[in-house]
């Protein structure tokens, strides 16, 4: 007579603390984001009517940036955990699969208006164009400014080319760290 197997109770209790890392940091990730454009609209209010410089727009571009690049962290975070607990806990039949069910369902085709973006990419770029109007604005008759709204330019351009590239990274890291976890950890 066999006896059933015990469950572990460490392995059961670091499951349930990552899925609940995931999920506070999936909360937390949206909650930043509107507080980075609160503080962002904020910002280009306060910097339009109190300073009105071309060079103000890089404060709540700083913001942005910011706001984004902890955004892309979170989501880099949970992705990983993703993978681990893909790797260390999915795969028996009578295992969790919520995972692996995941990454499938962010294969199938479905329509553009139905996708979620979840770097929220859209957001800042909208935002970052926003934010150099204002510069644009300023500049607007006034001598040498092209040359600064040149360099402003370029500044928000470099910022808008980072969500890009984190966009392209965030769409191939769940494959990539699958790969890299299951090399680490054969079964």
């Amino acid at each position: 007579m066999t006896t059933p197997l015990q469950p572990n109770p460490l392995r059961t209790e670091e499951f349930a603390a990552l899925r609940a890392t995931i999920r506070e940091r999936g909360t937390l990730r949206v909650s930043l984001v509107v507080a980075t454009i609160i503080a962002w609209a904020t910002l280009c209010l306060v910097t339009e009517v109190w300073i009105a410089t071309p060079v103000a727009t890089l404060i709540p571009l700083l913001v942005l940036a910011a706001g984004f690049e902890a955004t892309f962290a979170l989501h880099v975070g949970v992705e990983r955990i993703g993978r681990y607990l893909q790797v260390k806990y999915e795969g028996s039949p009578d295992s969790p699969s919520w995972e692996h069910t995941a990454m499938r369902f962010g294969t199938v085709p479905g329509p553009a208006a139905g996708t979620v973006d979840p770097l929220f990419s859209s957001l800042f770029i909208f935002a970052t164009t926003l934010n150099i109007v204002s510069a644009v604005l300023s500049v607007a008759g006034v001598e040498g400014g092209a040359i600064e709204l040149f360099v402003f330019s370029l500044v928000h351009l470099a910022f808008v080319i980072r969500i890009v590239r984190a966009r392209a990274y965030a769409a191939a890291q769940r494959t990539l760290d699958l790969a890299a976890l299951k090399s680490a950890n054969p079964t």
